[in-house]
């Protein structure tokens, strides 16, 4: 007796297991009560004897009933069958072994888990996609899967594209994606290193030159441009052109005419125009280096390629496909991918690059142990010091750096004190934001994976921050 009435104090308290239906039961009975719904309004409305409409009625349920089952079944039957063997496959993400707080119901559980599943599998084939989309852009992130989705919708037009992005990114083989994807493929795609052109010569590279225009002319030159006639034309470190280039390149951006140096034919072309800069083009129209209209005219469809510190998930993609395509091959251990994977990388891929390869003449027995970015060694005593300095002192340590004066020695590794002076700075902000990573990561204008992966490069204790704002060492 005593075990009934506790049981109905537990069922009045609310504190009752939650009852599991099943969508295979609940469809069809909701189905079968919307039936008995209307036939309960038909009994009251019509005038028709009882035992008719009981008997039309029984029919109408009964064959609402069988319906919604046989619908039910045909349609989750399958689909949980293809649920099943997508979270069978090895490609599918594993769920976390910690348990999820309970949610609003068995049924409300059901319903997300479908919801989960198809967004897995809608994230999975984005990558299959961007794979077998773009073989050459190696990684699935979802920045770079949010970059390809750009160009899978730019391409196709006769935008002009501006890719930007810190040096190292990769942003030619961007560009190279848009020309693929484009209407343009097979034509012409001219690709021409701003930075890698002579001021002076940059001209005759774009626009062509005719025989005996200035010294050393000996013959008629064809222009970048004329050359990407029907096709795509591609300007790197566009922000390195002088102002005066600038206007005459506007000029054919906005009239698709122009003339060649020393020469007086006006020459038409009709050239998809794609460009990139690891500047900031729009700090440098406000400080008058680059032209207000020739940066609108570029802007037209902007494309940020994201650093490699913040997709950080990539690094063992890229490193893998690296390592792949040199000359002998090369293991990475698990501790070489840890210092990857905590660098800041400055240069980006081309670091990245340098780096493995560095670590690949260095490797033992073909294993990559170390890539000797976890530490620098040989720093003097000196040396040392002044890192220590600027841990301590912060901006009177590194001014004293620079001094005329200071003498700099070798072996100074400029990306240490570099390195020493960013943890001081995270160390500070993290304080001031009483550890929370959030807000830190909002003063420092950064997003909070980044500083997360510097958190972790740096070693820094958030919680002991947290308990009594103390900075970390």
């Amino acid at each position: 007796m005593k075990e009934i009435v506790s049981n109905i104090k537990k069922l009045s308290s609310g504190h009752s297991s939650p009852v599991h239906v099943s969508l295979f039961v609940l469809i069809p009975f909701i189905f079968t009560g919307f039936a008995l719904l209307a036939f309960v309004i038909a009994y009251y409305a019509s005038r028709a004897s009882t035992l008719q409409l009981f008997l039309l009625g029984g029919a109408v349920i009964a064959f609402t009933a069988v319906s919604a089952v046989v619908v039910t079944f045909a349609v989750l039957s399958p689909v949980q069958k293809f649920i099943h063997q997508i979270e069978s496959s090895p490609s599918y993400p594993k769920e976390p072994p910690n348990p999820k707080p309970a949610s609003k119901s068995y049924v409300h559980d059901e319903i997300l888990h479908y919801d989960h599943v198809f967004s897995e599998v809608a994230n999975l084939i984005s990558k299959v996609d961007a794979r077998v989309r773009f073989p050459g852009i190696i990684g699935q992130s979802r920045a770079i899967r949010g970059c390809l989705s750009q160009i899978i919708k730019v391409a196709p037009t006769d935008n002009t594209v501006l890719l930007l992005g810190e040096s190292g990114v990769g942003k030619e083989l961007f560009a190279e994606a848009i020309y693929q994807e484009s209407s343009r493929q097979g034509k012409p795609f001219i690709k021409l290193n701003c930075v890698a052109i002579a001021a002076g010569l940059l001209e005759s590279e774009l626009f062509g030159h005719e025989k005996g225009s200035f010294t050393g002319a000996t013959a008629k030159k064809i222009g970048k441009f004329e050359l990407a006639n029907e096709g795509t034309l591609f300007l790197d470190e566009i922000g390195d052109i002088q102002l005066e280039t600038q206007a005459k390149l506007l000029r054919v951006l906005q009239e698709r005419e122009f003339q060649r140096v020393g020469g007086n034919e006006t020459i038409k072309v009709n050239v998809r125009f794609v460009a990139a800069s690891n500047k900031n083009l729009h700090q440098m129209v406000k400080e008058g280096t680059f032209r207000e209209d020739l940066f609108y005219r570029l802007n037209v469809f902007p494309i940020y390629i994201p650093p490699l510190r913040d997709r950080v998930e990539d690094i063992p993609l890229i490193a893998q496909h690296i390592l792949d395509n040199m000359p002998e091959k090369r293991e990475l251990a698990p501790e070489a991918m840890r210092e990857l994977i905590t660098w800041s990388w400055p240069g980006n891929i081309r670091e990245l690059k340098n780096v493995l390869e560095r670590a690949s003449v260095m490797a033992d027995h073909g294993k990559i142990t170390s890539v000797g970015l976890a530490k620098r060694m040989n720093l003097s005593e000196q040396q040392q010091k002044t890192v220590s300095d600027i841990i301590t002192h912060g901006e009177e340590a590194e001014n004293s750096v620079i001094k005329e004066d200071s003498t700099i020695l070798e072996g100074f590794y400029l990306d240490d004190h570099l390195a020493a002076y960013e943890k001081k700075i995270i160390l500070k902000v993290l304080k001031q934001a009483g550890g929370v990573q959030a807000r830190a990561a909002k003063l420092l204008g950064i997003n909070q994976r980044s500083l997360w992966h510097r958190i972790k490069k740096y070693e820094i204790d958030v919680s002991a921050i947290k308990n009594n704002g103390s900075l970390s060492p």
